[in-house]
């Protein structure tokens, strides 16, 4: 995700309390925020969520959360699409033990480097200003 990780840099890096929202149209927004909770590694997590709407709700098409790793990384733990109904964990902690699905977790990297191509392809980059920071 490297046009993410771009983007954060633009926005003066990871913190708590990041929120970017980049409108391109004809694009869906994308929102990118710093998450309350660590990952399932413990390390700082992050939200990246293209946002539509249906019946004037908000629709995650799709969502990923990721962990921030201190080499400026982002590892996948988490999918959902609303639109579809699906939510994945691919990586997690149940009963105080780390869960790991290698192929779900596989499919999730796939997904992540399409998205970080159309991300780019869609010159998300270059539509960022710092009205995108919104926290």
């Amino acid at each position: 995700m490297q046009t993410v990780l771009k983007l954060i840099k633009l926005a003066g890096g990871w913190h708590p309390g990041l929120y970017l929202k980049i409108d391109n149209p004809p694009h869906m927004e994308l929102v990118i925020e710093a998450m309350d909770e660590s990952g399932p590694c413990g390390l700082p997590a992050i939200s990246v969520a293209h946002y539509g709407e249906q019946n004037g709700d908000a629709m995650r098409d799709p969502e990923m959360c990721f962990e921030v790793s201190r080499w400026g990384s982002l590892n996948p733990f988490y999918w959902r699409n609303d639109y579809a109904g699906i939510e994945q964990w691919s990586r997690f902690i149940r009963d105080d033990n780390y869960r790991y699905h290698s192929q779900l977790h596989a499919q999730h990297e796939n997904f992540a480097a399409l998205w970080d191509k159309n991300l780019n392809a869609q010159r998300f980059v270059e539509a960022f200003t710092d009205e995108c920071i919104r926290g």
